[in-house]
C-alpha cells in the first residue's frame, strides 16, 4: 500500500458516499486509476466494507459502557467459550484482548441504567467463565472519529 492508497482510504473515511469522480478529483487521479486502486483495495481486504455513522442518542443508545472482564481460567475451551458469547451479544460493539488486570475490555452501548442491569444479569452473566466485571460509564465524548491518522 502506497501513499496514494492511504490517501483513497482517508477520503473515503472522511466520506464515504463519495463518487468516483471526487474521490479521483480528491487524491489528484483520474477516474479509470482510482477506480481501480478502490476495487484493489476492497478485493484485498484494506477496505472491509462500508457503513453508515449514527448517532447513538438518536437512535436510542445514548449510554456508553466501558467493561474490562477477567476471565476464571485461561485454557483454549474457555477463552474461545467468553469469545463465542461475546460475538453473539449486539449490545457489545466492540471486544478488544487486554494486557495487564482485565483480559477483556467491551464497549456497550443501551438506553439506560436499567438496561444495563439488565443486560449484565441477562447476557452478560450468561457467558461461563467469568471471573470479575469491572464497569465504568462514559458520560462525554471529547474525541471519536473513524478516520485512521496521516501516515
Amino acid at each position: 500500500m502506497d501513499a496514494k492508497d492511504r490517501q483513497i482510504i482517508r477520503a473515503l473515511q472522511i466520506n464515504g458516499r463519495l463518487t468516483n469522480q471526487e474521490l479521483s478529483e480528491k487524491v489528484n487521479l483520474s477516474p479509470s486509476p482510482c477506480s481501480r486502486r478502490v476495487h484493489a483495495l476492497e478485493e484485498r481486504g484494506v477496505i472491509a466494507g462500508y457503513t453508515a455513522l449514527v448517532d447513538q442518542k438518536a437512535y436510542g443508545l445514548p449510554l456508553t459502557v466501558f467493561i474490562r472482564i477477567r476471565l476464571d481460567q485461561h485454557s483454549k475451551e474457555a477463552v474461545a467459550r467468553f469469545e463465542h458469547g461475546v460475538a453473539e451479544i449486539d449490545e457489545i460493539l466492540d471486544c478488544f484482548l487486554m494486557t495487564g488486570v482485565a483480559d477483556y475490555l467491551l464497549r456497550v452501548i443501551v438506553a439506560d441504567l436499567d438496561a444495563y442491569e439488565s443486560f449484565v444479569r441477562n447476557r452478560l452473566h450468561a457467558i461461563p467463565g467469568i471471573a470479575s466485571i469491572d464497569t465504568s460509564f462514559a458520560y462525554g465524548i471529547v474525541k471519536q472519529t473513524q478516520v485512521y491518522p496521516a501516515v
